[in-house]
């Protein structure tokens, strides 16, 4: 197992994770797999699969589960998808998952400034009342859950969302939950490659 490991920006060398990250040639074999695929797919691996992965099983689970929300519907596509998980990541602060899917979002909806506005602040970039709807909901979920009512799942299957799609709605804003505390507890840092992807 490595020692907490240090990534090295323009300031000083920051830890990838709090938790020690172990060595890639130490992982099975399915995980080492996914690191090649991620370098493969954007250029690298990154930071939050080196640090999950000091726990490899939980990581292949949480991976898998990752996947299957991301999968675009009909009525909720992948933008759409990023979107909830840049709202929650801001609502809590999240400064890995802000980066890392401000990043996705630029690349789904194919423009940088919007993305950019939506990851920053829903609220004043201009998005239709449907996406501010289903935003609005993934923060309610992140900041309120106490106050969810029936009527917030009515209001956006009347904005066209199947009854799947509402419940992928609260399963994305609440997987983001774990994966922002995740990340904030263990002191995780976002690849400094994220910030110039779909720029």
């Amino acid at each position: 197992m490595a020692d907490v490991e240090h990534i090295s920006g323009k300031g000083s060398a920051v830890p990838v994770s709090w938790f020690p990250v172990p060595e890639e040639e130490e992982l099975p074999e399915g995980l080492r797999g996914l690191f090649a695929k991620a370098r493969e797919a954007v250029g690298f691996v990154p930071n939050v699969f080196r640090a999950y992965s000091y726990r490899p099983e939980r990581l292949s689970a949480w991976f898998n589960h990752y996947k299957q929300l991301h999968e675009p519907t009909e009525n909720l596509d992948a933008a759409e998808r990023e979107m909830i998980a840049v709202a929650v990541s801001m609502a809590n602060g999240c400064l890995y998952c802000l980066v890392a899917h401000g990043a996705a979002l630029r690349e789904a909806l194919g423009d940088p400034i919007l993305a950019d506005r939506i990851t920053l602040d829903y609220r004043r970039a201009g998005l239709d009342e449907r996406r501010t709807a289903i935003l609005d909901y993934a923060t309610k979920v992140t900041e309120n859950p106490l106050d969810c009512v029936p009527e917030d799942l009515t209001r956006l299957r009347e904005h066209g969302l199947t009854e799947q799609e509402v419940w992928d709605v609260v399963e994305i804003a609440a997987m983001y939950n774990f994966t922002n505390r995740m990340s904030l507890a263990c002191g995780m840092i976002p690849n400094e490659e994220y910030h110039a992807l779909a720029r």
